[in-house]
């Protein structure tokens, strides 16, 4: 996917991030960990769409709620980054396990000022990211596909896909079907 360039945050922009980032540090990171409930209703104030029984974590960074959408039951899970200047999809059942980074933005390197650049990251249905990797922008993990520890996916992962490295190849398939 082709990234779009981002215009610099306008003064509505950086007064909502502040408000935010206030409210993450007073009434979301504070929390014990079995109350997901109460984390999905404060990012639902900040214009996240977030499912039934979907788990975000107190340590989890969120640039931006008003990019995010969780299915029921998927994970963002403890330290985890969510740098979601464009949107980030979490599917029903997926995970995103600890000290993932889901980075959906990066800088045009052709321009002298590097300008924002990003596009949306998408997590299908039953797959998993885990622990420590990078999913860059523009990247969709297809449903039931695994992106191993500290992978680098700057490239779309087939369903089923296991894949790992840096850069992130295929090294499997799961060979089952993926459960609908």
């Amino acid at each position: 996917m082709a990234l779009t360039r981002i215009p610099p945050p306008n003064f509505a922009d950086r007064v909502r991030r502040a408000v935010w980032q206030v409210a993450w540090a007073l009434l979301y990171r504070t929390t014990p960990n079995p109350l997901h409930g109460w984390r999905r209703f404060v990012l639902r104030c900040f214009g996240a769409k977030i499912g039934a029984g979907a788990h975000p974590y107190p340590s989890a960074r969120i640039w931006a709620p008003w990019n995010l959408v969780m299915e029921a039951d998927s994970c963002l899970a403890n330290e985890c980054d969510c740098y979601n200047v464009a949107p980030v999809i979490l599917r029903r059942n997926c995970i995103v396990s600890q000290k993932a980074y889901l980075c959906a933005a990066s800088h045009d390197a052709a321009d002298p000022g590097f300008a924002l650049t990003g596009a949306p990251i998408e997590i299908g249905a039953y797959a998993w990211v885990a622990a420590g990797a990078f999913v860059g922008p523009g990247v969709t993990i297809a449903a039931g596909a695994i992106a191993a520890a500290q992978a680098v996916v700057i490239r779309d992962v087939a369903p089923g896909m296991v894949v790992a490295g840096n850069p992130a190849r295929e090294v499997s398939d799961r060979g089952r079907p993926v459960l609908d």
